[in-house]
């Protein structure tokens, strides 16, 4: 499985740049018959699954549960989770509440455990409470998963980041 972390708050225009680069990235994995794997919701996973079903990969969306049935995703996600839906193969429950930010990380580093290989759309830039990307390429890292670090060239979000080195 190959899953995508980033940036939670990439401008439109960033996201163009790199649903293209990721759907160039993934080519080589589709032939290969892996699969996507990504936690629904907006914006970025969003990208990530429309450029997978370009290229070609199998995508497994991973959706918030409570007890075995699923919970209700905040209404910004909700469009993103039909979409995501609808070009998944495959569909995971997984325990963790959508509205608590710990939750989500951990749900996080659980998928990528399941993971041979880790995407991340990445400026370099340290995690801050809000933003756990760099936590995330750590924990990554740590369980052995490879990660490839993806920052197109005229990628933003509003705030003043650095290359990643």
């Amino acid at each position: 499985m190959i899953a995508v972390v980033g940036h939670p708050d990439l401008s439109a225009s960033t996201l163009v740049l790199v649903e293209e680069e990721l759907r160039a990235r993934l080519v080589e994995f589709g032939r290969a018959g892996r699969a996507g794997l990504v936690r629904v919701g907006k914006g970025l996973p969003t990208a990530f699954g429309r450029a997978a079903r370009k290229a070609g990969l199998a995508l497994v969306t991973v959706l918030p549960s409570r007890n075995g049935m699923p919970t209700q995703l905040a209404e910004l996600d909700r469009g993103a989770a039909g979409e995501l839906l609808l070009l998944s193969e495959r569909v995971r429950l997984v325990e963790y509440d959508p509205g608590d930010h710990g939750s989500c990380v951990t749900a996080d580093e659980s998928m990528l455990r399941h993971c041979a290989r880790v995407l991340a759309v990445w400026d370099g830039s340290p995690s801050n409470g809000r933003d756990v990307t760099a936590h995330l390429v750590a924990y990554a890292r740590s369980h052995g998963v490879d990660v490839e670090v993806i920052w197109p060239r005229g990628a933003g979000d509003g705030t003043v980041r650095r290359e990643p080195s």
